[in-house]
């Protein structure tokens, strides 16, 4: 589960490491905000509207929900078993909140919080992203709040330069790969003990 502020590279991180690594699924995510430019319904996230979201919170098809400023962002159940059950290694893009419910669920699961340099350079981004006025002040009250929840993630990326967080990022994903608990079929093979 990747997690960081709005702005801090997370959408680009992950698209890089999806296209240069093996054997990686995107957990697309339901959510009521708007799409921003050149977001795709389906492959960015799932638009629907305040009133089919409620109606899927109703039925229990959320594993994880959360209200994040003025919309609801959730992750279904259907969007994450199927890749699951095949073997596949899921990148989730989360907020804390979101990414503190899931690991209830998935025990193993491996959290990375996404940082940048400084709260200027952060602001910054926003900007040159065209994020409004008011969303704004409202993003950089909150973000010392989600700073303060990465002390119980896994791993840090900081976002400085580009190629390098990616790099960290592929190092994680290559490290988890390999923890022993993950290869133990091996160890059991050849030693003919049963799992």
């Amino acid at each position: 589960m990747i997690t960081g502020p709005s702005g801090v590279g997370k959408s680009t991180i992950i698209k890089a490491i999806m296209q240069r690594m093996d054997n990686l699924a995107y957990s697309v995510s339901h959510t009521t905000r708007r799409p921003r430019k050149g977001e795709i319904d389906g492959r960015d996230y799932y638009f629907v509207d305040k009133n089919r979201f409620q109606r899927m919170i109703n039925n229990g098809e959320f594993v994880e929900w959360a209200r994040v400023y003025s919309d609801f962002y959730g992750t279904s159940y259907s969007s994450l078993e199927e890749k699951l059950m095949d073997g596949t290694d899921v990148i989730l893009d989360l907020d804390t909140q979101g990414a503190l419910n899931i690991r209830k669920y998935f025990k193993n699961s491996t959290l990375i919080f996404v940082l940048v340099s400084s709260l200027e350079e952060l602001k910054r981004r926003l900007i040159k992203r065209g994020t409004d006025e008011e969303i704004l002040k409202e993003r950089i009250s909150q973000v010392q709040n989600e700073i303060r929840v990465a002390k119980v993630y896994d791993y840090i990326v900081i976002n400085e330069i580009l190629e390098i967080a990616i790099k960290e990022m592929e190092s994680i994903i290559i490290s988890e790969r390999i923890r022993t608990v993950k290869r133990l079929y091996y160890i059991n093979s050849l030693l003919g003990d049963s799992p």
